[in-house]
């Protein structure tokens, strides 16, 4: 019996069904489709009516059988892609030593705890003497216009310098959102207000993006 090219392809596909259409194991496989096209692909297997093939990036394609022409070794090697390292761990805004004057400020003051604590974190890791090359005191790192502004007699002392941070970060809460609170916090609402938003400054915005991430975990 003579066949034409077209019923030597559906009898070479019923006979790949018929044998279960098992593919040997390979690094990866050639998909030639009834079109002339093929795809690389990692593996592939049979449910039912169709094939699903396991692309080698992730995910799968579902396809009817019947427009598979054949499925063979891909010669080509792919190595395997490596694992993408591990995120590194987020700071936590952890709770120190002062947890009783930060719980009680904070809850007087109607401002998030935990926004608190990341502002403390971030601003001097909860050291009680932090001074910074531009003369911010403390835990909450009090700038000497803020500590005169709320009547600071040593921005030292862990007690008064939390009551005023916290007193001047619900003032900035006030009337800014939480993003550009932090901004003015750190660089100041004149330069917030310039900038009509967080200003461009390296430090501050990833001082921005620290502290929100911490106090959102």
């Amino acid at each position: 019996m003579t066949m034409t090219p077209q019923g030597r392809a559906i009898f070479v596909i019923t006979l790949l069904v018929s044998l279960g259409f098992v593919a040997l194991p390979a690094r990866a496989e050639l998909v030639f489709f009834n079109t002339g096209r093929s795809i690389s692909v990692k593996s592939h297997r049979v449910d039912g009516d169709s094939l699903v093939l396991e692309l080698r990036g992730g995910g799968e394609i579902v396809c009817a059988r019947a427009i598979v022409a054949r499925v063979t070794p891909d010669e080509v090697p792919y190595p395997e892609p490596e694992a993408a390292p591990a995120p590194a761990p987020l700071e936590a805004a952890v709770a120190g030593p002062f947890s009783e004057i930060i719980d009680r400020v904070a809850a007087e003051q109607d401002v998030p705890v935990k926004l608190v604590r990341a502002v403390i974190q971030v601003e001097s890791a909860y050291n009680v003497r932090a001074r910074s090359p531009k003369g911010a005191m403390g835990l909450m790192q009090l700038m000497p216009a803020t500590a005169r502004q709320y009547a600071v007699a040593d921005p030292y002392d862990p007690a008064s310098n939390i009551e005023a941070g916290i007193k001047h970060l619900k003032s900035l809460l006030a009337h800014l959102p939480v993003a550009l609170a932090l901004a003015a916090y750190n660089a100041g609402e004149a330069a917030v207000q310039r900038f009509n938003g967080i200003p461009p400054y390296p430090e501050t915005r990833n001082y921005v993006s620290r502290i929100l991430a911490i106090a959102n975990r």
